[in-house]
């Protein structure tokens, strides 16, 4: 009977033997260990690349509306300089401003938002900011209205534009949570 007790001890113990030979060798090789490195890598590198992309993607496009506005109230003054007040006077107004508003590279997706464009009389304030003294109907004769009268009115045009940005990545990338549409507002003085 103690032969069969050695037996299966040297059995158990020659298993145990053999498995843990086994364990360290496994433990030892470096085999795929640099692809398993790398794929945990290029999960990081792809999120941060996808935040990079999607970031510029917005920034460039809302430099693009910037400009489309800027260069929208610049076609107001271009077409209108001579039948001011533009908004009333001048008829092909809205069709100059809206090609110049699709000369970018976001086309039509950049508009004109509902009201726009507006026009009044401004002057400068003692805190020389502008401020609205009169509607285009009815043309102030100085600036009294605010604290001024020295100066005389000028007529502002405003150009308010609306585009609506989509994210690449969406959930994945900080840019969307980025706030959209994106509305800008240029103001220039035709006179």
């Amino acid at each position: 009977m103690k032969q069969a007790t050695r037996a299966r001890y040297w059995l158990s113990e020659g298993l145990v033997s053999k498995l843990v030979s086994k364990t360290n060798a496994i433990s030892a090789d470096q085999r795929g260990v640099a692809a398993i490195e790398f794929g945990i890598f290029a999960i990081f590198l792809s999120a941060t690349l996808a935040n990079v992309a999607d970031v510029s993607i917005y920034i460039y496009q809302r430099m693009q509306v910037e400009n489309a506005t800027q260069v929208a109230a610049q076609a107001a003054l271009k077409t209108c300089s001579s039948n001011l007040p533009a908004t009333t006077n001048c008829p092909g107004l809205l069709a100059a401003m809206q090609q110049a508003l699709q000369s970018t590279s976001l086309g039509t997706s950049v508009t004109l938002v509902t009201g726009s464009p507006s026009e009044g009389y401004y002057c400068i304030n003692a805190s020389s900011a502008l401020q609205y003294v009169g509607d285009v109907s009815s043309k102030p004769a100085d600036c009294t209205a605010a604290g001024t009268p020295a100066l005389q009115p000028g007529d502002y045009i405003q150009v308010q534009t609306t585009f609506t940005y989509k994210s690449l990545f969406a959930g994945l990338s900080v840019a969307s949570t980025f706030p959209t549409p994106i509305n800008r507002t240029a103001m220039l003085r035709l006179g």
